[in-house]
């Protein structure tokens, strides 16, 4: 058999980027893919893409350099220096803004700043108020023809929405306005036609909207779609759904030059460079275990369940290294049991008014709107607080529901419990009741003021902005728990397919051994790679952003001009 330019192992947005950058180079290339659909984590993500000093910003008359956006990450890693790959960093923060232009000047997505959104951390050295936060300008989904029903759509985001509309509205809102319409049309990936549309830049005065018609893809689903269009028009490209990997090929010298793949006919042998791009390990129990410390009932997942560290195995098979983030910097985030495809749900309600998280003792322990500081807090192995619990109240339940379950419906008895006062739904829940009865009322004082003078909820802007609701006063995510019945569930962790930890690679996405030396042959994009271009710091479009440029990389260096 012929050997290919490159075999993509992984049809994500990475992979899929990899792929097209090879092919627009001349290459000749193959994704293999585990499941059915196209899209991976990315698909079930918000499609946020973080770029400091970007081409789309600058256009916006946004100022921005690339020292204060080397400021911002190093102040987000600067507890754990050591995990920090200094010339990775520089790598990523240098030739994301080449790449992210790049990528839409070949015609693979048209970018747009998500409106008003600060960054995370907005505290740190170097931080912007808005600007560095990208995502696709809406694509129909007619534009993918027959590959229209294999991509996946997020259950995560109402898709179809912009960001300027789900912020006007509220996220939660928005998504049981989704739900809604799901419903009605008997199927996930319903049309969502004739919102209120796309505000300019920075704006969202719903006078600025135009109506959204037609198969509108957005968030995380509308940037694979992109460049998943973009792909189709692509004649060196080929791509092979239901065709798992299930090893590396190597030569006597331990080199890399193949991966064996079972399709419908049984096994075949595929010879080439291999890009490993096969996000994290959410469905792993054992790679949880040892890269989180979690067990099932404290840990399950978002991303599709074909995310289970298939490209991290079969790397360490031929000797890569793997690289452990702490599990308090991994960005995990609090979600419950439910009915859901994946069995677990999450959203902003943590992070709504009339709600607060507690320890079994009854006790609240962090800023319990903001998942950074829940995970450090609850996974701290000096003082870890699991399990954990969300706490709510009448008023929450009539504005907002949870998870699968609308506003003022009836939750699954077998995930919440109810009852009238806090002390018996302690007891119902494992916590000490006397305990959070004082915390709740505590809590109230302050709460119906929109302070929380003991772990400043409602002091990060990105929760404000994402998480909160807008038309709540005097505060978007703090208001009192003070009508019963009053509401509790077990909280887990859940992964978005961002492990943080995961193999060893350089700064040219070259997968390394236990030496630290290259495995010739060998690249890891996205997440299957560890972290470490950023250290134990995080931030929403991080992953993304270093998974598209490390894709530009890759492409450069296999069909070089």
């Amino acid at each position: 058999m012929k050997p290919f330019d490159a075999i993509v192992i992984g049809a994500g947005l990475s992979g899929l980027a990899t792929a097209l950058g090879i092919a627009l180079r001349g290459g000749n290339v193959v994704v293999v893919e585990a499941s059915q659909l196209v899209g991976g984590a990315a698909a079930y993500s918000g499609g946020m893409v973080w770029v400091g000093d970007n081409h789309v910003a600058r256009r916006e008359g946004i100022e921005d350099n690339l020292e204060l956006a080397e400021a911002y990450v190093r102040d987000l890693t600067a507890d754990h220096p050591e995990l920090l790959d200094e010339v990775a960093m520089h790598r990523w923060l240098n030739f994301s803004p080449e790449a992210i232009e790049y990528w839409e000047q070949v015609g693979a997505i048209r970018w747009e700043i998500i409106p008003d959104l600060a960054d995370y951390h907005s505290h740190a050295a170097g931080a912007l108020d808005v600007g560095r936060y990208l995502t696709n300008t809406v694509i129909d989904g007619s534009e993918l023809g027959e590959w229209r029903s294999r991509i996946r759509v997020s259950p995560n985001f109402p898709v179809g929405m912009t960001y300027a509309q789900m912020h006007m509205k509220g996220r939660r809102s928005s998504s049981v306005d989704r739900q809604a319409e799901d419903a009605q049309h008997g199927s996930e990936e319903s049309e969502i036609a004739q919102h209120g549309g796309v505000p300019a830049f920075g704006k969202t005065d719903a006078s600025q909207a135009t109506d959204l018609k037609g198969d509108p893809l957005t968030f995380g689903t509308g940037v694979v779609a992109s460049f998943l269009a973009r792909c189709l028009r692509e004649p060196g490209i080929e791509i092979r759904l239901g065709t798992p990997a299930r090893e590396l090929l190597t030569d006597e010298a331990g080199a890399v030059i193949g991966a064996r793949v079972e399709g419908k006919k049984g096994m075949t042998d595929l010879f080439g460079p291999v890009i490993l791009a096969t996000s994290t390990y959410d469905w792993n129990p054992d790679l949880v275990k040892e890269f989180l410390g979690l067990e099932p009932e404290d840990f399950s997942s978002l991303a599709p369940t074909s995310i289970s560290g298939d490209g991290i195995t079969m790397a360490r098979a031929v000797g890569a290294a793997v690289v452990h983030i702490p599990a308090t910097r991994t960005p995990i985030v609090p979600g419950w049991n439910s009915r859901s495809e994946t069995g677990v749900s999450n959203g902003p309600e943590y992070a709504l008014p009339h709600c607060i998280m507690v320890d079994q003792t009854g006790k609240r322990f962090c800023d319990d709107s903001y998942w950074v500081t829940i995970v450090e807090a609850a996974l701290n192995p000096k003082d870890k607080h699991l399990p954990f619990f969300l706490i709510w109240d009448e008023q929450h339940h009539r504005k907002y529901g949870l998870g699968l379950t609308p506003p003022d419906g009836e939750y699954p008895a077998e995930f919440v419990s109810t009852a009238d006062n806090l002390e018996t739904l302690g007891d119902l829940l494992g916590v000490n009741g006397v305990q959070l009865q004082e915390t709740v009322s505590a809590f109230n004082i302050h709460a119906e003021h929109g302070e929380d003078p003991e772990f400043g909820r409602g002091s990060v802007p990105f929760i404000l902005r994402f998480g909160g609701d807008p038309k709540h006063s005097p505060s978007p995510v703090l208001g009192p728990l003070t009508e019963s019945p009053f509401y509790g569930t077990r909280l887990k962790f859940v992964g978005t397919g961002i492990g943080s930890s995961g193999l060893h690679a350089d700064a040219d996405a070259h997968v390394l051994d236990e030496s630290g030396r290259p495995i010739p042959g060998l690249f890891a994009v996205g997440s299957v790679a560890a972290l470490t271009t950023m250290g134990s710091g995080y931030n929403s479009g991080f992953a993304l952003g270093r998974g598209l440029t490390l894709a530009y990389l890759v492409a450069r260096e296999l069909t070089p001009s």
